[in-house]
């Protein structure tokens, strides 16, 4: 069975999105220049390798997620920092939506109904991982819905002081077993963490 991986970006202080939009905190906001070091560009590209379908919501399928990717494979076609670019246009996409009649992307997919029963739908297909990359309404959506089975939280070296997080179920709480910590030169560390007990 596949298992879903939610990869965010968080602030030191636990937010995946700063209350003050105007806040720069991530060190990569997924254009240029892209000011991480060496080792977590070649570690993120990883991940990338055992990902056979990506998961996403319409806001960002909307807001243009794939057309981004797509041009920056485009683009970089040599460069080995940006394979995630070409591998994100290759595989499969699922698009989550009770709003979206059908898919004006390539190899991307609609799917309606219940989040959790078409998350555990596509777990039982064959292929490789699938990796969601939030927003923060559709993360916390599936964290709500006990879906996610492991956590990348890509932490900057930055407090924003407030702001959303993907743990908004505050009536029974989230424990975490972390799986791996690993810390860069550019001041990114990133944990993975599965659900532990409750």
């Amino acid at each position: 069975m596949r298992k879903l991986i939610l990869q965010m970006q968080m602030s030191v202080d636990g937010y995946v999105s700063a209350a003050h939009a105007h806040l720069d905190w991530q060190l990569w906001g997924w254009g240029d220049p892209w000011p991480w070091d060496e080792r977590l560009k070649q570690d993120f590209n990883t991940v990338f390798d055992s990902v056979g379908t990506i998961l996403l919501s319409r806001k960002i399928a909307e807001e243009g997620y794939l057309d981004h990717w797509g041009r920056a494979a485009r683009r970089f076609p040599a460069d080995r920092h940006y394979a995630f670019a070409q591998k994100i246009v290759n595989a499969d996409k699922v698009v989550l939506s009770n709003k979206l009649e059908a898919s004006r992307w390539e190899r991307t997919a609609v799917v309606h109904g219940d989040l959790a029963e078409a998350v555990e739908t596509l777990k039982r297909q064959e292929g490789g991982d699938i990796l969601s990359i939030g927003g923060v309404g559709f993360a916390s959506a599936l964290v709500e819905a006990g879906v996610v089975d492991e956590f990348q939280f890509f932490v900057n070296p930055a407090a924003v002081g407030g702001g959303l997080s993907v743990f908004n179920d505050r009536s029974k709480g989230h424990r975490l077993a972390l799986l791996r910590s690993d810390a860069y030169e550019c001041g990114i560390v990133v944990n993975r963490y599965v659900p532990g007990l409750p």
